[in-house]
């Protein structure tokens, strides 16, 4: 087989093939094959007649057809490999020369990786944050506990910090007088101290009674976490439908027994502070993840085809629109929240796909480089261990099985090998 190579930009690449006689021999050889299975020749049972005989009954044309296919098939996967190109879309494949079964030459055009210029990824080195667990830390955990324990006692008096009060509340925009979305509620539990609604808000509640109605005004911060209500002046009506007296239990002994299964205090204490490490340990742990990989994506050099990072941009506002849906949140809400048209939203999302076709890529070079491979037996442990997590659910695992999904599966657990690997190489 001569190949001849054409880069015709960093992401195509035109490989003209021509085929030699060993490989169309081989090719006819396996047509015949195939096509001797399906015929009925006197004398012979299917699949025994020789070769020579099946040629000479076969119709001329299926049998060029289908070795066509055939050949075009083995030099494609050939080239391929040989040339060391990375296809990620359809080939465009044309026939440029057959004189039937002696000669043979075609032209393939594909999009496909560049090539990769990895940095020296054993010399990485990137800042790792210190976890650490304060009393004060733990004190607050302790504090949440006995705000969810308390004892709730229906007052008649005013509403003060500490209390619980139930409200009705609707959000309207000062100016254009149109509902807030989400700025609105029914029965909604509200600790007054608590901060946890925007500054102003639970101020204006403290003094109010039951069955009392109010109306106030409050302007969103300017940081505020959903674009379109930054600095927006907005009328809030507010009625309190109920006001309970928290009465919260001592922090002692037996505060710890209703907590959980803790005989002291200081067994409770020992307990959250041990979760919250383990919490603050796994943010970290993904945060020196994410910027080793940011690290190896910024210094490695490679050609992303196009295809892969509108593929990769597709997958993230598919993701998205199924996690908005579980929240009863429409697409055109999100990005209303944003304050961004469909169009903005996706080029802010396409720089950082991108980088993540950056980072498989390179994992990928990583892990050729390294030796890294997934066993059998690695693949079936990981099996068993997602089929145990859904063993009541039978969709579930008919959907693990799909052979989709098994690439899926062996991709994740090579780039968490791989990524492994690259960690221990990391200067920290």
């Amino acid at each position: 087989m001569q190949i001849k190579r054409e880069d015709l930009n960093p992401t195509t690449v035109k490989l003209t093939i021509t085929a030699d006689q060993a490989q169309l021999d081989a090719a006819k050889q396996h047509v015949l094959m195939h096509l001797a299975q399906k015929m009925k020749l006197p004398g012979f049972r299917p699949g025994k007649a020789p070769l020579t005989i099946v040629e000479k009954n076969a119709d001329p044309s299926v049998l060029q057809a289908e070795f066509i296919d055939e050949i075009l098939n083995q030099l494609y996967g050939q080239a391929m490999e040989q040339e060391r190109v990375r296809p990620v879309g359809q080939p465009k494949v044309s026939l440029q020369k057959f004189v039937p079964y002696t000669d043979l030459e075609l032209a393939i055009e594909v999009e496909a990786i560049g090539k990769v210029k990895l940095p020296d990824y054993k010399k990485l080195k990137v800042a790792k944050e210190l976890v650490e667990v304060t009393a004060k830390d733990v004190d607050e955990v302790v504090e949440s506990l006995r705000t969810r324990l308390a004892e709730r006692k229906d007052v008649e008096r005013a509403a003060k910090n500490g209390d619980e009060v139930t409200i009705d509340f609707k959000g309207t925009d000062a100016k254009t007088k149109e509902a807030i979305n989400g700025a609105d509620g029914k029965s909604y539990p509200l600790v007054l101290g608590s901060d946890s609604f925007i500054p102003g808000f639970e101020t204006n509640v403290v003094g109010m009674k039951a069955d009392e109605a109010k109306t106030f005004m409050l302007t969103f911060p300017k940081d505020y976490g959903v674009k379109t209500l930054q600095n927006r002046k907005v009328s809030f009506e507010v009625t309190v439908t109920a006001i309970k007296e928290l009465v919260k239990p001592k922090a002692d002994d037996v505060f710890a027994a209703k907590a959980g299964p803790f005989k002291t205090l200081q067994d409770l204490k020992t307990d959250i502070k041990k979760q919250l490490l383990s919490e603050k340990q796994g943010e970290a742990d993904r945060s020196f993840e994410n910027r080793l990989l940011e690290q190896l994506a910024d210094k490695t050099t490679v050609a992303v085809p196009e295809l892969l990072i509108d593929d990769e941009l597709e997958r993230t506002i598919t993701q998205l629109r199924q996690n908005l849906s579980y929240r009863d949140q429409t697409w055109e809400q999100y990005r209303e929240e944003l304050g961004q048209t469909d169009a903005e939203y996706r080029t802010s999302l396409r720089e950082p796909a991108e980088k993540r076709v950056k980072v498989g890529i390179a994992l990928s070079e990583i892990a050729e480089a390294e030796g890294i491979t997934i066993t059998p037996e690695e693949f079936q442990l990981r099996l068993q261990l997602l089929k145990g997590q859904y063993a009541s659910d039978a969709q579930m695992q008919l959907e693990i099985d799909k052979p989709e999904n098994t690439r899926t599966i062996i991709s994740n657990m090579l780039t968490e090998k791989t990524l492994a690997k690259l960690t221990k190489y990391t200067t920290i």
